[in-house]
């Protein structure tokens, strides 16, 4: 029964018998099949079926709501007894590049953790020379960073992508405007950087002297904490990947970053230590891959 409870929960959650079939890797009619298989045990219809559309009963609606919670429970029930049984579960230990605010992370975590439930996954989340350290001292298995330095023989180094970089400042501002914006046009901004305490010294120094900005360097200690500092007008924000649509409001614009007539660019990686490669480090770089491939 609790096969059939899935599928109809993935019924219900796709609006579609065939793309709740696709997601569950069976046939249309097998799902189709299955559902009524559970209606019959149940003794109840949970779907009033109309040609090619359906709406739950209201028996349905309950059953979905309350066998989503039986479900999660009943999975996490599974994982804690397989970890009694078998002893210390797998873990992966992940870096996560502190300032990023692209999707492609978190979708390479979703589909990571619905295919391997039973790996646990910690994220730990750095700047650049932070998640550099905890690779250093196996503190992690591997790292999604930006790239400062050129590639070690030390490590695997598996270039995701390389993106323009941006400023964000916000929507009031002159400055927002203009269809792209220099370094050396920012010269009298403060720039605001997500950082952790320890971090503040070494990611002023690298974007005054590697990066060019020249103004005052502000901090915080998270990416909406920085985003309330430019929305209230106290500089802008350097943003490292792309933002979900809409996730910025009508209060902050987002621009290009030139140097010259040139648009800056930064590049994406996923970094492990050979000596310390894992087949599920490997699994979840390729995952990432291809999310940045989409």
């Amino acid at each position: 029964m609790l096969r059939q409870i899935r599928y109809f929960q993935a019924v219900v959650k796709h609006n579609s018998f065939s793309e709740a079939a696709y997601a569950c890797n069976i046939s249309q009619s097998a799902i189709s099949q299955q559902i009524q298989a559970l209606e019959r045990e149940l003794g109840f219809p949970l779907l009033e079926r109309k040609k090619r559309k359906f709406a739950l009963t209201p028996a349905g609606e309950f059953f979905y709501k309350k066998s989503l919670v039986l479900v999660a429970d009943y999975d996490q029930i599974v994982r804690e007894a397989g970890r009694l049984a078998g002893g210390e579960q797998t873990c992966l230990k992940v870096g996560f590049l502190r300032c990023y605010s692209g999707q492609e992370f978190h979708l390479a975590l979703e589909e990571f953790t619905g295919k391997y439930p039973d790996i646990l996954v910690k994220i730990f989340y750095g700047n650049h020379d932070e998640l550099y350290r905890m690779l250093l001292t196996n503190d992690i298995d591997l790292a999604f960073n930006d790239q400062r330095r050129a590639f070690s023989y030390e490590f695997m180094n598996m270039l995701l992508t390389s993106l323009t970089t941006h400023i964000e400042i916000a929507a009031r501002n002159p400055i927002a405007a203009l269809d792209k914006v220099t370094v050396q046009e920012l010269k009298h901004m403060s720039c605001i950087l997500v950082s952790s305490k320890a971090e503040q010294e070494t990611e002023a120094e690298y974007y005054h002297d590697v990066v060019g900005f020249q103004g005052e360097m502000l901090f915080a200690d998270t990416m909406e904490e920085a985003r309330i500092l430019v929305i209230s007008g106290q500089g802008f924000m350097p943003s490292e990947g792309t933002p979900l649509e809409g996730s910025l409001g009508a209060n902050i614009v987002r621009i290009p970053l030139y140097r010259g007539d040139a648009p800056m660019k930064r590049n994406y990686c996923v970094f492990w230590k050979k000596e310390n490669t894992k087949r599920i480090s490997e699994e979840f770089a390729d995952i990432l891959r291809r999310k940045f491939e989409r």
